[in-house]
C-alpha cells in the first residue's frame, strides 16, 4: 500500500469533479508541444524508501484542481498502470495507482513496496480529465530495494 496523506483530499476533489454536468466533462485542449516529465528519479535506478518523485512540465502551467485557467492543469502520478490502452476520455481515478496532486504539488515523497515499479505523470484539467491530446510523461522504471 502506498502511503500518501493527501489521497483523501484528492478523492473528495475527484468526487466533486465527477458531479459536474456532462457539458463540463469535455476535454480541455492542450497547447501544442506541452509535455510532462519526471525529473527524479531517473530511468532504471534503484532507490530506497521513502522515494521522492519530482514532476516537470513544459508548455503549460500548474493550477490546483477546480481552477479552470487556459493552459494549466495539475499532476497525477500513475504507478504500475500501462500507458498503452489507457482511457484518456474519463477523469483520472483516485486509488493507490492513480495519485492526485490537486493542490498543484510538483513533488511527492512516498513509500513504495519493494520491487520493480513503473511511474508516469498525466496532467489533468480542473475536472481531473486528461487534456486533448494527453499531456503525459514517458514512463520511468525504478526498483525499490
Amino acid at each position: 500500500m502506498i502511503a500518501v496523506p493527501s489521497i483523501r483530499f484528492a478523492s473528495l476533489l475527484l468526487a466533486a469533479a465527477l458531479a459536474l454536468p456532462a457539458a463540463a466533462q469535455d476535454r480541455t485542449p492542450a497547447p501544442e508541444g506541452a509535455r510532462a516529465y519526471i525529473i527524479a528519479p531517473e530511468e532504471g535506478v534503484t532507490v530506497s524508501n521513502p522515494v521522492t518523485i519530482r514532476f516537470g512540465l513544459d508548455g503549460m502551467g500548474v493550477a490546483p484542481a477546480g481552477v479552470d485557467h487556459m493552459g494549466t492543469g495539475h499532476h497525477h502520478l500513475i504507478i504500475n498502470v500501462p500507458q498503452e490502452g489507457y482511457d484518456f476520455s474519463v477523469a483520472v481515478p483516485a486509488d493507490d495507482n492513480h495519485i492526485h496532486f490537486g493542490g498543484g504539488q510538483t513533488e511527492v515523497t512516498l513509500d513504495l513496496p519493494a520491487g520493480a515499479h513503473t511511474l508516469w505523470l498525466l496532467l489533468g484539467d480542473a475536472a481531473h480529465l486528461p487534456h486533448e491530446p494527453p499531456v503525459m510523461s514517458e514512463p520511468v522504471s525504478v526498483t525499490v530495494q
